[in-house]
C-alpha cells in the first residue's frame, strides 16, 4: 500500500472535519448540491461512488463468473446475515436503546421514529459502497459482484415485507425509482464501463492490473470527496444536535461491529479464503442508505426522527467500515490462501 492509502483513516477524519466546517460556513452551496437529486438519489454523490466502483469493475472477469457457484458458502453467509439476522438484530437494538436505555434522554414521542429509521437501515443491504470495501481488502471482484447482485434481487421482493413486519404497518410504499436508479447507477453502468475497458485493454495487449493500479487514486479521491459531501449536507444538524446524533449512532455502531464479527467468524469457521471472507462479512455490515433515507422520508417526512436516524447511519458508516477494512487486512494471514 502507498503512504496515502496507509493513512487513509487520517484523511477520512480530516474530510469529516472539512465537511462539518464547510457545511456550516457555506450552507447555501451544500443546499444546492443536495438539491441535485432524482428519486432521492443525489447525483453528485452518485458520480463519486461511480468513480469508486469503476476500478473494481474492470477487474471482473465475466468468463470466471460461472465458477462462483462452486463456492456457495460465502453467498450462504451473506444471504443468511442480510435477510435472516441483520434486520431483526437492528430492530432489537433500536427498541432496547430508545425505549429503555436512552428513554430519559430523548423525546418519548420521537422514540418510535428513531426505531423506525434504524429498522429501515437494517433491512437495506448495501449495493454500491461494498465494492469499495471489497477492493480495499483485495476481495474477489467476481464473487463480490455475484453477492451484491443476488442481494439486490432478493431486496426487490423481501425489503417491503420485512420492513412492514418489523414496523407493524401494511402500507409500505417501496420507492421503486430509487431502487432501480441506484442499481443502474452503481452496478449496471460501471459494470458495462468496466467490461468495455477490460475488453479494450486486452485487445490492445495492455495489462489490466497496471491500468487499475494507475486509476486507483481516483477511487480513493471519490471516497474522500463523498465523505466531505455527506458530512457537509448534515453539518448544521450535527452541530445543532450533537448529543442526539451520538445517541442514534450507538446502536448502529454496535450493530455494525456485531454483524461483522458474526460474518467474519462464520467465514473463518468455514475456512473460506480471505478474498471471499472479507467482502462476505463487509457486505452484511454495510447499508443501502439511499433506499433507507428515501423510504423514511416517504413514510415519516423529511424532518422526522426516522429520516434523521437513516442519515446518521450514512455518517457512521464510512469511519466504521474503514476500521473494519483495516482489521480485515491485518488478519488476512489467519485465513487460507
Amino acid at each position: 500500500m502507498s503512504l496515502f492509502e496507509r493513512w487513509l483513516t487520517l484523511w477520512v477524519a480530516l474530510c469529516i472535519l472539512a465537511g462539518l466546517v464547510l457545511g456550516n460556513l457555506a450552507p447555501g452551496l451544500f443546499g444546492v448540491l443536495a438539491g441535485l437529486e432524482y428519486a432521492s438519489v443525489n447525483l453528485v454523490v452518485a458520480v463519486l461512488i461511480w468513480a469508486m466502483v469503476y476500478p473494481m469493475m474492470i477487474a471482473i472477469d465475466f468468463g470466471s463468473l460461472k465458477d462462483v457457484g462452486r463456492r456457495p458458502k460465502g453467498l450462504i453467509i451473506t444471504l443468511a446475515i442480510n435477510w435472516l439476522i441483520k434486520p431483526f438484530t437492528m430492530a432489537a437494538l433500536a427498541v432496547l436503546f430508545f425505549n429503555h436505555v436512552f428513554a430519559g434522554l430523548i423525546d418519548p414521542a420521537k422514540a418510535p421514529e428513531y426505531i423506525a429509521g434504524l429498522i429501515l437501515l437494517g433491512a437495506a443491504p448495501c449495493t454500491a459502497m461494498v465494492f469499495v470495501w471489497s477492493q480495499l481488502t483485495k476481495g474477489d471482484p467476481n464473487y463480490t459482484l455475484v453477492q451484491v447482485s443476488v442481494n439486490d434481487l432478493i431486496m426487490v421482493v423481501a425489503f417491503a415485507p420485512i420492513v412492514a413486519f418489523l414496523l407493524g404497518v401494511t402500507d409500505i410504499s417501496v420507492p421503486w425509482e430509487t431502487l432501480i436508479l441506484s442499481v443502474v447507477l452503481y452496478i449496471v453502468i460501471p459494470l458495462i464501463a468496466g467490461w468495455l475497458t477490460r475488453r479494450t485493454l486486452i485487445a490492445r495487449g495492455r495489462s489490466v492490473e497496471d491500468f487499475t493500479a494507475r486509476i486507483k487514486p481516483t477511487s480513493v479521491l471519490g471516497l474522500l470527496l463523498t465523505v466531505v459531501l455527506l458530512f457537509g449536507f448534515q453539518g448544521q444538524v450535527i452541530i445543532a444536535q450533537p448529543l442526539l446524533i451520538a445517541l442514534i449512532a450507538v446502536p448502529i455502531i454496535l450493530q455494525s461491529y456485531g454483524i461483522f464479527a458474526l460474518g467474519y467468524a462464520w467465514a473463518y469457521a468455514w475456512r473460506l479464503p480471505h478474498k471471499v471472507a472479507a467482502p462476505c462479512a463487509l457486505i452484511g455490515t454495510s447499508n443501502f442508505f439511499e433506499l433507507a433515507v428515501a423510504v423514511a422520508i416517504g413514510l415519516f417526512g423529511l424532518n422526522s426522527g426516522a429520516a434523521l436516524a437513516t442519515v446518521v447511519g450514512v455518517l457512521v458508516e464510512v469511519p466504521v467500515m474503514l476500521s473494519l477494512v483495516a482489521f480485515a487486512n491485518r488478519t488476512r494471514g489467519r485465513f487460507p490462501a
